[in-house]
This record gives structure tokens, C-alpha cells and sequence, in this order.
């Protein structure tokens, strides 16, 4: 699967296996290791801002433990 950057203040989902799993968010920061001769692909964390948890500080998340919503029309 190949993975992408999501961009500051596109909506989320978690979807790891955690407290917060089926929450939803807003990246409010996109912390990126770029590619290297060791990493094929970009490698980030992101800075979500969660809707419905009790803690209101925003949460950084493993870019494998989020998903973009998406609008199906």
C-alpha cells in the first residue's frame, strides 16, 4: 500500500488499537522523516487535535494509526 503525507487540518480517524481508537480529529501538526536510503517512503507522526476525548491537549499518532475520512458525496 503505498502511504501519503496527510496535511494540516485534514479530518482523521484512529484507527489503532487504543484508548482512542474510532475517535476522530484534525492534524494540527505533520512531523516528517523524509525518505532515505533506509526509508522508502516518508515516515510521520501526527499532532491531532481529538473531538469527544476527555483529554483537550492535542495527541501525536504513528502515521499507521491514522486514516483520512473521507466524503463519499
Amino acid at each position: 500500500m503505498e502511504e501519503f503525507v496527510l496535511q494540516v487540518g485534514s479530518r482523521i480517524w484512529i484507527i489503532s488499537y487504543s484508548p482512542f481508537r474510532g475517535l476522530r480529529g484534525v492534524i494540527q501538526c505533520v512531523d516528517e522523516i523524509p525518505p532515505t536510503s533506509d526509508l522508502s517512503e516518508p515516515f510521520c507522526f501526527y499532532l491531532v487535535r481529538l473531538e469527544g476525548a476527555q483529554i483537550k491537549d492535542p495527541i501525536w499518532f504513528h502515521y499507521e494509526e491514522v486514516e483520512p475520512i473521507t466524503s463519499t458525496g
